[in-house]
């Protein structure tokens, strides 16, 4: 094992400037790195990311610190039949039936609406006017609150996201997720608390009514998945809809094979997902001492399992480093289940139950804004530019196209 000196430091300005030659780096001379700063364990080979998933010795027992304290006691915290029951509850709302039937429309209605603002200008910043918008809105309908709310609901999820990535320990982003937690509760749980007594079509009532073998979920529990939902359905989404715009705007040629054949759009995500995460670490936790990468990491241990890294391993892809979403690895049956070759949406019993919500709201945008504008190109002059170390996606992305009569 590789101590952190004279390799890629994870929290320096040059990683998050552009990581990608870093995780080379890892990948080659450093499969397992001791970093001091965070007390945590790195790993970086696709192989090893993969295990750290499914491997039941790498447990979730890291979120009692990382994410409880602002969503409160999550999904993503419990194992065996706890996990089991509590995941079954939650499932059925994300599935391709339910969510076409109850939530593609307000789907498609969010990007609508959003588009609506912007198709006449002939210009607009698709991050800032469309992907960081729109799955929060999507979200806060889907739920059945208050379309009023949208703009509170943008502020919560920027500081829970700062929260969960703030791997410096900055004081003043640790409060301000704590302070989302008070204020996001006192919102919602008299809501659901109403929401028992009138149920309706929306996400929320369907948790509320959820029973299986008489296991129900109490408020807190609801409020907590809700937090969660919005903190990961925010963020992937927003992520993804940036950064498969950059990718193809700068790959024109597949931009326009996507733009004539649109059952690409889904290849095209998929390698989104694979060449430009947007979640480039997960963590996770040893329950016994573990044999990894070459090296061993003891009981009790942090483990970041760095899938922006993983998703670019030689050993694994051909050609890693190149966006191509006509990549022979891809199949489409499976790019979205937790049979995926990429590690996006992570493996194991805790894939993410919102994979097949992200793949319908980022088709569904990508359709319309292609819709909209068929002749988009980038600002001229401008080169797109990535931020984040935890999550990560483009800043901005100015277009020009022919406006709308």
């Amino acid at each position: 094992m590789d101590a952190a000196r004279n390799l890629p430091d994870i929290l320096s300005a040059e990683f998050a400037a552009d990581p990608y030659p870093a995780y080379q780096v890892l990948r080659d001379e450093a499969p397992l790195l001791w970093h001091e700063g965070m007390r945590s364990y790195v790993i970086s080979r696709h192989a090893d990311v993969m295990r750290a998933f499914k491997d039941d010795t790498f447990t979730t027992d890291n979120y009692e610190w990382q994410v409880a304290p602002v969503h409160g006691h999550t999904i993503l915290q419990l194992s065996g039949r706890e996990h089991a029951v509590r995941r079954a509850l939650v499932v059925p709302a994300f599935r391709g039936g339910e969510l076409r039937r109850t939530f593609l429309p307000v789907i498609e209605r969010n990007a609508r609406e959003l588009i609506d603002g912007f198709r006449s200008t002939g210009s607009v910043d698709l991050v800032d006017a469309f992907a960081r918008r729109f799955p929060i809105n999507v979200i806060v309908d889907m739920l059945g609150l208050d379309k009023a709310d949208h703009d509170r609901f943008q502020r919560w999820y920027g500081t829970v996201v700062d929260f969960l990535g703030n791997l410096s320990g900055d004081p003043e982003v640790t409060a301000a997720g704590l302070r989302t937690r008070e204020e996001f509760a006192a919102y919602l749980i008299p809501i659901i608390r109403e929401r028992r007594g009138r149920l309706g079509d929306d996400l929320l009532s369907t948790l509320c009514r959820a029973e299986i073998d008489g296991a129900r979920m109490d408020d807190e529990e609801i409020k907590a998945f809700c937090s969660l939902l919005l903190a990961a359905g925010g963020e992937t989404t927003d992520k993804a809809v940036g950064s498969l715009f950059a990718n193809l705007l700068r790959h024109p040629e597949q931009l326009e094979a996507v733009r004539r054949d649109r059952d690409l759009v889904g290849r095209a995500l998929a390698e989104t997902l694979r060449y430009t995460p947007p979640v480039h670490m997960i963590m996770r936790q040893t329950a016994a001492e573990v044999a990894v990468a070459g090296g061993v990491v003891p009981a009790g241990a942090t483990v970041i399992c760095l899938i922006g890294a993983a998703n670019r391993d030689e050993r694994f892809f051909t050609d890693p480093g190149s966006f191509d979403i006509f990549r022979p690895e891809f199949d489409g049956a499976t790019a979205f289940t937790a049979a995926a070759r990429h590690l996006a949406f992570a493996l194991g019993r805790h894939f993410c139950v919102g994979a097949l919500l992200a793949k319908t709201e980022v088709e569904v945008a990508v359709n319309q804004l292609l819709d909209a504008m068929p002749d988009l190109t980038l600002e001229p002059g401008f080169v797109p530019v990535e931020r984040g170390v935890f999550t990560r996606g483009p800043t901005a992305l100015p277009v020009r196209f022919s406006p709308a009569a």
